[in-house]
């Protein structure tokens, strides 16, 4: 939510340019990030955690130095690579020479962010998760208030876009800087709780290559499996340009390439949140039941974690497809690219569904699926982009990515399939088609009245109050149309989280009977 709080006022300091650079710099960064971090700190937590458990702290304290060396050795290494690779990628590659500068601005905050992963993960493995979190947040308003702040201080003293950029991608830096500096807070206090009790230092006895050979075979395949959405959206800020260059000239490449980045991934963005929050507190329960080989109970929270994503999922990506337009208005600087946004916030469906698999897939111990998986989609997308885009412009490369999280999902349900019996929905798809189809319908119906209403009030104005209008009778009419329906019944809402049950507990009223009783 904060990354759209910065998205919005940039767009509309930046023109296209500026917004296609940053753009670019962004998805690398994130792109090296996810390399440099995802995977190796839930490694790290699990390692630390059982050396815990087993009374070897010294062991413990061990993995977390040589978690440590790795982290300064990736963060240099990732540093340059950033740094003095980017020219030739913005030239030769995204074909955007004005996100150079921007990338380069980057850079400095790759050589502090492996280790704060690091010390994240060893925080976790001690459970402790307020040091990561903390830090998670004043990381990120550091990095908000940095971008606008020095993106608009550069604007009046009359710098162009390419600077401009630079000092928005600056904030990445500053972020990094306030949460390194909120986990050596942490990292004092723990040390002087350790020497109260007495705690022995690292055990330097132990080999390091032993130590990163069982970090690496756990860590590799939840790293691959995390890339999907980032490496996506990499290769969008690199083949955008490229390919539509030759089919509507540099210009309106570039603008197509600025609203899909600054307008439409910080949209589809919004989605995932919820449904994959509560569908994710599920994983723990369902990896408990699979360690216990209870297959009833596996069956169920497997078949609990699918339905409640995609149930939560799609009255958010409804209301925002049939409002892209008053969004776009609202929000940003033009109308330009409605249809982008709702078409790629129509695809975020299936990243939705994609990520509640894999992380299914990474509670029963299939990681190494997920990545083949996860490999799979990315080349579909590649090739789907270069098929569909001479076809469809912007929009074969959107639905390639959409696509991309297709497959990958269908692949997940397979491999889970093999492993637990499980039913989504059921015979109820239909009764949930409906449901969305009725929704959307009066959805859309209500943004084309409300956009009318720019004729006799301000245009922000009337942008506003018919987003308001749109999501309120959407989610409301989705709602009662699922218990209608009997998407959802009675009999099973006591296995639904707590926030769901206390929304749907007074709709089941006006669920017909014979539904209501029936199992």
């Amino acid at each position: 939510m904060l990354g759209l709080a910065q998205r919005v006022p940039l767009e509309h300091m930046l023109n296209d340019v500026g917004d296609a650079a940053f753009t670019i710099a962004n998805n690398v960064y994130l792109m090296l990030l996810t390399v440099a971090t995802a995977g190796i700190p839930s490694t790290l937590s699990k390692m630390v955690s059982e050396r815990h458990a087993l009374n070897k702290p010294a062991e413990a304290r061990r993995v977390y130095h040589a978690a440590l060396i790795f982290a300064a050795a990736a963060g240099v290494v990732m540093t340059l690579l950033l740094y003095f690779g980017a020219p030739f990628y913005a030239t030769h590659v995204a074909k955007v020479p004005e996100s150079a500068a921007a990338i380069q601005m980057l850079a400095p905050a790759l050589l502090l962010f492996p280790a704060i992963a690091m010390m994240r993960g060893y925080f976790q493995g001690r459970n402790n998760m307020a040091a990561g979190g903390i830090s998670q947040i004043i990381e990120q308003i550091a990095r908000v208030v940095t971008a606008i702040g020095l993106a608009y201080v550069l604007l009046r003293m009359g710098y162009d876009d390419t600077w401009i950029a630079a000092g928005a991608s600056f904030g990445g830096v500053l972020g990094s800087i306030g949460a390194f500096g909120v986990m050596m807070y942490f990292t004092v206090k723990l040390r002087r709780q350790d020497r109260k009790l007495e705690l022995p230092s690292a055990d330097r006895s132990i080999p390091l290559a032993g130590i990163y050979k069982d970090i690496f075979t756990l860590s590799i395949p939840i790293v691959l499996s995390s890339l999907a959405v980032p490496a996506v959206n990499f290769i969008d800020g690199s083949i955008v340009k490229p390919l539509l260059n030759g089919q509507i000239g540099p210009e309106q490449a570039t603008a197509a390439l600025a609203v899909l980045g600054n307008r439409a991934q910080s949209i589809a963005g919004i989605p995932p949140i919820l449904a994959i929050a509560l569908s994710t507190s599920l994983i723990p329960i369902i990896s408990a039941a699979f360690a216990r080989k209870d297959q009833e109970h596996l069956k169920s929270q497997v078949t609990l974690a699918l339905r409640v994503s995609i149930l939560t999922g799609m009255p958010v990506v409804t209301a925002l497809c049939v409002a892209a337009y008053s969004i776009n208005g609202l929000l940003f600087s033009s109308l330009d690219g409605s249809g982008i946004i709702g078409f790629l916030t129509f695809g975020t469906i299936f990243q939705i569904t994609m990520m509640t698999t894999n992380s299914i897939l990474l509670g029963i111990g299939k990681a190494r699926l997920s990545m083949v998986h996860v490999m799979i989609g990315v080349a579909v997308k590649l090739a789907g982009s270069f098929l569909l885009a001479p076809l469809f412009g912007i929009y074969g490369i959107i639905g390639s990515t959409a696509l991309c999280f297709l497959v990958i999902t269908i692949l997940n349900l397979r491999s889970i399939r093999g492993i637990v019996s499980f039913s989504i929905l059921g015979k109820r798809w239909m009764g949930f088609v409906m449901t969305v189809a009725i929704a959307g319908g009066i959805g859309y119906g209500l943004n084309q009245a409300g956009i009318q209403l720019v004729e006799f009030m301000p245009a922000r104005v009337a942008f506003l109050l018919t987003c308001l209008v749109v999501g309120m009778a959407v989610v409301v009419v989705y709602l009662v149309l699922l218990v209608m329906f009997g998407v959802l019944r009675q009999s099973e809402l006591g296995s639904y989280p707590r926030p769901l049950q206390k929304v749907f507990r007074p709709l089941m009223r006006l669920q017909p009977s014979r539904l209501r009783d029936r199992g």
